[in-house]
């Protein structure tokens, strides 16, 4: 036993902090964490550097149990601070003591610790749960996908309320092991690196870790019976792609698109920098949906994305926002332009590579396609509001906006931003505002007339000077040739169509 002499006074302060505090000062956290588009996301009072997920699910039943041990800084002196929790909570502990526990409204758990909680003093919360995911209904909807051999969590802007507690907003970042047991013959698909997999009477754990700060949204767990392949790219690091052993006609295509990530990634690092993450790949579940999502290094992808045949336009869509997105996440949802215009322009730049058009000659062609009375000028991609998160003007308009600023500034400086960005926000979080000050420091251009005439105000811009080809000006809508690539990208559009209306 190892002991050490403590001083007098050092007990004394330590046996005041063992002192219950008075109610005086403590005050309960926020039941939202402050975003107008989704005042009841997130919580306020806290911020959680790390969760620790240990879950057992049996796909036959769409039962899951689970112990979260949450690890936690108060940013206030908390007397009660809420989680997000879809599922029933049957019993919370805080920093190893009962605490009292209640709900209120769609998803808030309202944890009362024994002891009250000063500011900046960490905490550890352990969350005893269960139920059916499927059954669980959040302002109507599901983030959970029933499959025939298991279950999938994937959805934006929220998912975790349904398999874990969490503070469910992108701004409260945090790393994760996620430790599963399903029955032997299944396996549990989740973001980062899987640590290890052991079976024991019937069942099979798996862990896996992301050692980097992941939003709650972004987290994915993905349970049912998988073909899976790894690797590594050429730096090492590990890739795992998984797909359902049912996807029937959609299988071929499928695989055909998503065996090229470490291909995107690695070109996508020319243009954004290294690869902020521990791990790359993507999934397939057996799923109905027609979405993808960026999960942070492993996205998930409906098998309706590949119903035409391959299409790797959405894989860089997705790997894309593993910097713009992932590392680098909103401040706010709506900021989301900063996640898709980013995206949908590397679909444009990946077409451009793979000559099937220019960004420039893409640009032209939804800028010619939609007139000046289309409502697609209405949308303001710099805040869309709360309905129109994922309109399509918020991908097209907002790619626009990037080509804008390219013909504006000059590649030099264009593709200086694309790179520096990351770098210089990552594993954070950021706003509109925050990459238009960026943009202007980079460049030594003022540029606040380019970005509130393409994302802020309702009408269609003229067209902007072009970057390196014609403009749309110069070519009536009639005459612009669909670039090769449209197709392709189109398909995509559905990429965020979750059916979420929140």
């Amino acid at each position: 036993m190892h002991r050490r002499l403590i001083a007098p006074g050092a007990i004394a302060a330590s046996l005041l902090l063992a002192i219950p505090a008075s109610a005086a000062g403590f005050e309960p956290g926020a039941a939202g964490i402050g975003d107008p588009y989704y005042p009841a996301s997130g919580n306020g009072g806290y911020d959680v550097a790390h969760y620790d997920l240990r879950l057992k699910y049996q796909p036959a039943t769409d039962v899951l149990e689970g112990t979260a041990t949450i690890l936690a800084t108060p940013t206030q002196n908390l007397s009660r601070f809420n989680l997000d929790l879809g599922l029933t909570a049957t019993e919370v502990r805080v920093n190893g003591l009962k605490a009292a526990v209640a709900t209120s409204g769609a998803h808030e758990l309202e944890v009362t610790p024994a002891v009250p909680l000063p500011k900046g003093r960490p905490v550890t919360v352990v969350v005893r749960y269960a139920g059916k995911p499927s059954s669980v209904r959040i302002d109507g909807w599901t983030a959970w996908h029933r499959t025939p051999d298991g279950g999938v969590a994937a959805q934006e802007p929220e998912s975790a309320a349904w398999w874990f507690p969490s503070n469910d907003h992108p701004l409260d970042k945090a790393t994760f092991d996620v430790s599963v047991a399903v029955p032997d013959g299944t396996q549990a698909i989740s973001n980062g690196v899987l640590q290890s997999q052991s079976s024991r009477i019937g069942w099979t754990r798996f862990n896996w870790r992301s050692d980097k700060p992941q939003a709650t949204y972004l987290a994915t767990l993905a349970v049912g019976k998988f073909d899976i392949t790894t690797g590594t790219t050429a730096n090492g690091l590990p890739v795992l792609n998984a797909y359902s052993k049912d996807l029937g006609a959609n299988a071929g295509a499928a695989r055909a698109s998503i065996e090229r990530t470490t291909e995107v990634a690695e070109w996508l690092e020319g243009l954004f920098g290294p690869y902020p993450f521990n791990a790359l790949g993507g999934y397939v579940p057996n799923v109905t949906s027609g979405y993808a999502l960026e999960t942070q290094t492993r996205p998930f992808y409906s098998p309706r994305q590949f119903a035409n045949g391959s299409n790797v336009s959405v894989v860089v869509h997705e790997i894309a926002h593993q910097w713009y997105g992932d590392s680098v996440s909103v401040e706010g949802w709506k900021d989301i332009w900063i996640n898709e215009g980013f995206a949908r322009y590397s679909q444009w730049l990946w077409s451009e590579k793979e000559g099937e058009g220019t960004a420039q000659e893409l640009a032209d062609y939804v800028y010619a396609t939609r007139a000046a009375d289309d409502p697609f000028w209405t949308v303001k991609p710099g805040d869309p509001g709360a309905d129109n998160l994922f309109h399509g003007a918020v991908y097209d308009r907002g790619a626009l906006a990037l080509q804008a600023l390219r013909g504006e500034i000059g590649d030099e400086n264009f593709f200086a931003i694309l790179k520096g960005w990351p770098a210089k926000r990552a594993h954070g979080n950021a706003n509109v505002g925050d990459f238009v000050a960026y943009a202007e420091s980079v460049s030594g251009r003022q540029l606040d007339a380019l970005f509130d005439t393409w994302l802020y105000q309702p009408s269609k811009p003229a067209a902007p000077a072009a970057a390196g080809a014609r403009t749309a000006s110069e070519a009536p809508a009639g005459r612009i040739a669909q670039p090769k690539s449209w197709k392709k990208i189109a398909e995509t559009n559905t990429i965020h169509e979750t059916g979420h209306h929140h």
